[in-house]
């Protein structure tokens, strides 16, 4: 060990440090044995949940379409949606050129599901979730800030419409630590599509850690190829020599860490092991050969399709069974602005039946009571029409105001329809939930106080609900 003192560090100072990370290194490791957190922020009453999967439908579905059946839009075709209803409200550069706003009555069939609970209307597009809505909580009044896209998917996945702070998977990561010792705690996985294929780009800060430790962003596996870059050894270097030069650059990162007292130091030496755990264990991951004929068949034709979003909820099973805390699915494609009736089927084709097989899948595995599942998109879609109008086919702008998400397992009320919107699905008349609220509430499930999660930084208490507007965790949807 190098007796060279740490710059600016005074004698007392850089004993203190050393003595404080020989124990803060033993108490992460019997901490990472029990599951728990690294850095001593976990709720002292653990939450109903102990690990989360987010399916992200990037580009906004339509939740007229979808779940929030307007069944008297009918009669109102091709009519102007009335300005006492619009209230003079906030619209995008694409519509507010338009000379009318006339509504677009969805061309789809919806049927309520009676399956248990509050029962709920299920467009036709959406028959496996329909079938399974006794599990899930629909809330059909979730509202945001963001109009545009880009800052409003960054406030859904990280409390801001400003990029560079926490994701939520990097929060719950920092929280409550890892599960497990050969998969990272935080995973994502960006599904290919098969409607619009123009699509909004999804930039790495959705999934980045922020202010906190860099340890904690999210790790994106790819769909081709190998999952990892660089997985495998280069020919000539086998696992044990690989090993030993780990060993190596770990003494001289300890070394260069005693020096400097820079914490990033010691995340690159974590770094450095979880790469060469993921070598053993990411191969085994991603290999469904095990996996029965029913189960393949329970997510759909595309389950053995890598990248496919039944492929990657597949995977997020076998994540959750492996320990892996937070999984973040990606599902593009969703903007419809004016094929509504030609694109919304594809989508929709690609995410209902492995959603509803993955609640299923966990569900009899035992996991789904300590796993919480949300679906969302970052925005609502309008009732007026974007460009031409008929019977047939119409288009939809961007609508933050309302829209629906459903959140299943993990402490969550099952068969729950909350909140409601006006006759024309454009405003909220009952049980508002704010994107801030459905953050304090995945907090809560997974037994986290919203308010004291905080990190400082800048002389700010950093937090994932934000620091100014209230939030609150939405007590009707829980168990």
């Amino acid at each position: 060990m190098s007796n060279e003192r740490p710059r600016g560090v005074d004698r007392r100072e850089f004993l203190r440090r050393i003595g404080r990370g020989v124990g803060q290194s033993a108490l992460a490791s019997l901490l990472l044995r029990d599951g728990l957190s690294f850095d001593g922020v976990c709720s002292p009453a653990p939450g109903r949940a102990k690990r989360a999967i987010w399916l992200c439908m990037a580009g906004a579905p339509s939740q007229l379409d979808m779940f929030d059946y307007k069944p008297g839009l009918a009669e109102r075709f091709d009519q102007d949606l009335p300005e006492s209803v619009r209230k003079g409200q906030r619209l995008t550069t694409m519509t507010s050129k338009q000379q009318r706003f006339p509504l677009a009555p969805s061309v789809f069939k919806f049927e309520k599901r009676d399956n248990g609970g509050d029962g709920a209307w299920v467009s036709e597009l959406l028959p496996h979730l329909g079938r399974i809505t006794d599990r899930l909580a629909i809330v059909r009044s979730l509202h945001t800030d963001a109009i545009n896209h880009d800052p409003a998917i960054t406030y859904l996945l990280t409390g801001r419409e400003l990029p560079g702070w926490p994701s939520v998977g990097a929060w719950l990561s920092y929280g409550l630590g890892s599960m497990n010792e050969n998969l990272p705690t935080f995973v994502v996985l960006n599904s290919s599509w098969t409607g619009r294929q123009d699509a909004q780009a999804l930039y790495s800060r959705l999934w980045g850690a922020g202010v906190l430790p860099s340890r904690h962003q999210g790790v994106a596996l790819r769909s081709k190829g190998d999952p990892v870059l660089f997985l495998d050894n280069p020919s000539g270097l086998s696992r044990a020599l690989r090993r030993d030069q780990l060993d190596v650059l770990a003494r001289m990162n300890r070394r260069a860490s005693e020096r400097m007292a820079d914490p990033e130091i010691e995340t690159r030496i974590a770094q450095y092991e979880m790469a060469f755990a993921m070598q053993a264990s990411v191969p085994e991951l991603v290999d469904v050969k095990g996996e029965t004929a029913e189960t393949l068949k329970l997510y759909g034709p595309d389950a053995k399709k890598p990248g496919t979003f039944a492929a990657n909820c597949l995977l997020a099973r076998r994540m959750m069974e492996r320990g892996v805390r937070f999984v973040q699915i990606f599902h593009r494609g969703w903007d419809q602005h004016f094929n509504v009736t030609g694109d919304l089927p594809k989508q929709c084709r690609d995410i209902d039946q492995p959603s509803a097989a993955l609640i299923l899948d966990l569900e009899r595995r035992g996991l789904l009571d300590d796993t919480l599942v949300i679906w969302s998109g970052e925005f609502g879609r309008t009732v007026y029409c974007q460009g031409e109008l008929t019977r047939k086919n119409y288009g939809r702008d961007h609508h933050p105001r309302c829209f629906t998400g459903w959140l299943a397992g993990g402490g969550i009320r099952p068969g729950v329809v909350h909140g409601e919107t006006d006759d024309f699905g454009y405003n909220i008349v009952k049980d508002p939930v704010h994107v801030r609220d459905l953050h304090a509430t995945l907090l809560h499930c997974l037994g986290l106080d919203p308010e004291t999660l905080a990190v400082k930084s800048q002389g700010l208490d950093v937090r994932l609900i934000g620091v100014r507007e209230p939030a609150r965790v939405v007590k009707e949807l829980l168990l």
